[in-house]
């Protein structure tokens, strides 16, 4: 089974889809199927890659750390050609995430779209943020799922949203898997002496990028606050982004700022090496669709806290492996970790093991072999209703309905954002 995978955010960008495409791409060819990425530049990408194709991009759009690629006609064209895919798995409804539908109806293929990203979380990096801009966005990706043939959920939460929201392509959670071996050799006494950390000192820390979508803002004055109970804490920040600076910023009006250490981007050793270094992973993100970086702490045994969303509660158990905190409020957030400090040591032993229980439920192998036995399921399906033979007249004929329900796709969403009202939907049928 051949399968392209199509995404605007990938290697070496720092992030959950990235991350995803890297972790699934590697994990399916483990299982015998090849894969294919097609992704735009980034600055620092690796120049020996393997299956990999990139595309023109402009780099940082509007003062972030993404690519935004540019459209050449006919760039994909000789690769696909020498690939022979046979189906498309779409990361992103926008930019690539067309062109993958494009490319799916041009070789008849099945396309396969994983919904990673609340998108209307992120219209911060495209405009002054406002309610037409996010139902918009929303709109659009729904509509974009309907075009799919399958979409994936990172999570059960998405799953419903998904449903709620008007997706009525078949939905499948497949999330994102953890590769345990990475965190089975770890050691945080290691990075604590690097980075001056006391051996003895209770440690918080986060990591991931610091944007504002992460909702960074308030779990930094609630780490401040506890910091400021506990002279012995120290928090580490481990990631860059556009936010570091007003992080510091809180931490030095608080007079902690000689407690925190910011690690900058890790990989490899040092990012196992970090977590294992936490003794609780602060984590107050409302935008993710699974909880990834709460998995990835779990499995280097470190107990999390974190505020209920999407994402968090598939992973999170309250009072078993952290604290989920059922509402945003900087009090409790400081007070959890201040429980989670306070608990005897077999208390912190306890949550450390049944962190290491949740995180073996999310391995990189059976996310692997879930996503691989959807796409066998897919093609089953599309062998059932392929037309043999088709001609150039039909192909033609797809090609112009694909733009149609592109362009049917984009009108509806422009009119509901508009005029803020329910409009009836443009795209009926089975998906191309």
């Amino acid at each position: 089974m051949r399968v392209v995978m199509m995404t605007n955010t990938y290697l070496p960008h720092v992030g959950g889809v990235a991350r995803s495409v890297d972790g699934f791409s590697r994990a399916l060819r483990d299982e015998g199927v090849r894969v294919m990425v097609v992704a735009p530049e980034f600055p620092g990408m690796a120049t020996d890659e393997t299956d990999v194709v990139r595309v023109p991009a402009i780099q940082r759009f509007n003062g972030s750390d993404f690519s935004v690629r540019l459209p050449v006609p006919g760039l994909l064209d000789e690769p696909l050609e020498r690939f022979q895919p046979d189906l498309i798995h779409a990361h992103h409804p926008f930019l690539l995430g067309d062109t993958a539908l494009r490319v799916a109806s041009a070789r008849g293929l099945p396309l396969i779209f994983t919904h990673h990203t609340l998108y209307e979380e992120y219209t911060h990096y495209v405009s002054t943020e406002s309610e037409a801009i996010k139902r918009f966005v929303i709109d659009l990706s729904t509509g974009y799922a309907n075009l799919c043939d399958h979409v994936i959920a990172p999570s059960q939460s998405v799953a419903v949203l998904l449903q709620q929201r008007g997706v009525t392509s078949p939905i499948t959670v497949v999330p994102t898997g953890v590769e345990l071996d990475r965190f089975a050799k770890r050691s945080g006494r290691r990075f604590r002496k690097a980075n001056g950390i006391p051996a003895d000192a209770f440690l918080a820390g986060h990591i991931g990028r610091l944007a504002p979508e992460k909702n960074l803002m308030f779990l930094t004055r609630a780490v401040a606050r506890f910091l400021q109970e506990r002279p012995k804490a120290w928090f580490l920040v481990a990631g860059s982004g556009p936010l570091e600076d007003g992080i510091k910023e809180v931490f030095a009006e608080a007079g902690v700022l000689d407690r925190t250490r910011f690690a900058g981007i890790l990989h490899g050793r040092d990012l196992a090496d970090a977590y294992d270094a936490m003794d609780v992973f602060a984590f107050a993100s409302k935008s993710e669709t699974q909880g990834m970086v709460m998995a990835e702490a779990m499995a280097a045994g470190t107990p999390v806290v974190a505020v209920d969303a999407s994402g968090v509660r598939e992973v999170v158990r309250d009072g078993v492996n952290g604290r989920k905190l059922s509402v945003e409020d900087g009090d409790a957030f400081s007070a959890a970790l201040a429980w989670i400090a306070d608990l005897p040591l077999e208390g912190q032993r306890r949550l450390s093991r049944n962190a290491l229980r949740t995180a073996r439920e999310f391995s990189s192998q059976a996310s692997a072999a879930r996503l691989a036995s959807v796409y066998q399921s897919v093609l089953k399906r599309k062998a059932a209703w392929e037309v043999p033979e088709e001609g150039m007249w039909q192909s033609a004929m797809r090609r112009i309905a694909t733009e149609w329900k592109l362009l049917g796709t984009i009108a509806h969403a422009a009119g509901t954002a508009l005029v803020g009202a329910e409009a009836p939907s443009a795209l009926e049928g089975r998906p191309v």
